[in-house]
């Protein structure tokens, strides 16, 4: 990867690593979790909930304790620095703080930072399965559907490294860590693996390898030509795009981490006022994603995958696809016309969509957006997450929904997608 690319990819992500996001300090929201604790409320009865967007943050010895001998120096551990305040480091590079980690051992909240300077200030059940389906458990969450919180396996970070084998490596390790994971909850945490994208061969193995694992889905780049690789209308992308759709293997798109929200966030803001507008921008730009796949033609090439926006929020989805419609017809004269769907049907044969503090869209937008591509989430334990009190808010939200409507929305178009056989 060239030295702009690499410059490239940190900016995007420089306030997510921002050292006032780990620094002492912050607001604790108290926490009554005791009246928080007694798992799903009556209106959900026989759903098994799954949360499809929360995080898994990286155990102190995920890496050191499986590398091979002949990385065991290199591979990403966690330091603590000068303050310390811990830190991962890989191949002599800072690869950036634990991720977010909001909630504490006592259940309390931190608000006004992205996690806490240490890993032990925060909730054990961030890393430790045993502990996490306790607390799944105790909000009335079934399963989990799992992201990365660290930057200690992104694609632009490994190839950085300059070493291919040991970005390869470490990849492998993450995986296998995952599948352990999955396998340690009882199947009801489900995290996501992710792939060597700089090197084609190995990607492909290693995405067969990860399904042979029993891993439910993959984690793609929204523009992975940032990274130095092809973009997805290139052949180079087939035999991965060719795989999941023949297996209905899920890609997910965690928010859209392509854009640099900070080329539109006012200079002069605080910190906190960043932070409250950098959200909105990853969300609203998986319009993006969603218009890119619906033009590209990629999807009548591959019509079976399956395509999730995490993290993104469902409000926008309307306004979008009417846009889409109208851009159609007035942009696309004669492309159009090369594809084989309009964007409505695009979007519901092929895209899911998340919610977890809206009020409006699930209350409002369930009919429009189509009650079988919405998805709930929390964000656990991210400073945006639904906590406390999940089951408050999902009875302000579904409670008035038949009963099919919340069970769809909570446990049925989770399983379709992720292949969870609910």
């Amino acid at each position: 990867m060239a030295e702009g690319e690499t410059n490239e990819l940190a900016n995007a992500a420089k306030m997510y690593w921002a050292a006032e996001g780990y620094a002492p300090g912050g607001t604790i929201r108290a926490v009554d979790y005791a009246t928080q604790r007694g798992g799903a409320h009556a209106l959900f009865e026989g759903i098994r909930i799954v949360d499809c967007d929360t995080h898994i943050t990286e155990a102190p010895d995920l890496f050191t304790s499986r590398a091979p001998a002949k990385y065991k120096d290199q591979v990403p551990r966690l330091v603590r620095d000068a303050n310390g305040s811990h830190r991962w480091t890989c191949g002599g590079r800072d690869f950036g703080w634990t991720g977010g980690n909001v909630i504490t051992p006592d259940h309390q909240k931190l608000l006004g930072r992205l996690a806490f300077p240490t890993l032990e200030e925060g909730h054990e059940a961030s890393w430790c399965m045993k502990s996490r389906v306790r607390l799944m458990d105790e909000m009335g969450v079934w399963a989990h559907i799992a992201f990365q919180n660290s930057g200690v396996t992104q694609a632009g970070s490994l190839m950085a490294l300059g070493d291919n084998e040991l970005g390869l490596t470490i990849v492998r390790i993450f995986n296998d860590a995952s599948a352990q994971n999955q396998a340690e909850s009882g199947q009801r945490v489900f995290p996501m693996a992710h792939l060597p994208y700089w090197d084609r061969a190995a990607m492909i193995a290693e995405a067969h390898r990860c399904l042979d694992l029993g891993l439910k889905g993959f984690v793609l780049p929204d523009k992975p030509e940032k990274m130095g690789t092809p973009r997805y209308t290139d052949e180079w992308w087939a035999p991965l795009l060719s795989l999941c759709n023949e297996t209905g293997t899920p890609i997910s798109y965690h928010i859209n981490s392509a854009m640099d929200p900070s080329m539109v966030i006012w200079e002069g803001l605080s910190f906190e006022r960043k932070l409250t507008v950098y959200p909105i921008m990853y969300s609203l730009s998986c319009a993006a994603t969603l218009g890119n796949w619906m033009v590209s033609g990629l999807l009548d090439r591959y019509p079976k995958l399956k395509i999730g926006l995490i993290e993104a929020g469902m409000g926008w989805v309307p306004f979008v696809l009417e846009m889409l419609e109208h851009q159609f017809d007035e942009m696309m004269p004669n492309s159009a016309a090369l594809l084989d769907k309009r964007p409505w049907e695009y979007f519901r044969e092929n895209f899911w969509t998340t919610f977890w503090f809206e009020r409006i869209g699930p209350k409002t937008q369930l009919e429009t957006v189509g009650v079988d591509r919405v998805l709930f989430e929390t964000d656990f334990p991210h400073p945006t997450s639904l906590y406390p009190d999940v089951q408050a808010r999902l009875v302000e939200v579904l409670g008035d929904q038949p009963y099919e409507i919340r069970k769809k929305v909570l446990q049925d178009n989770a399983s379709r997608l992720y292949n969870l056989g609910l």
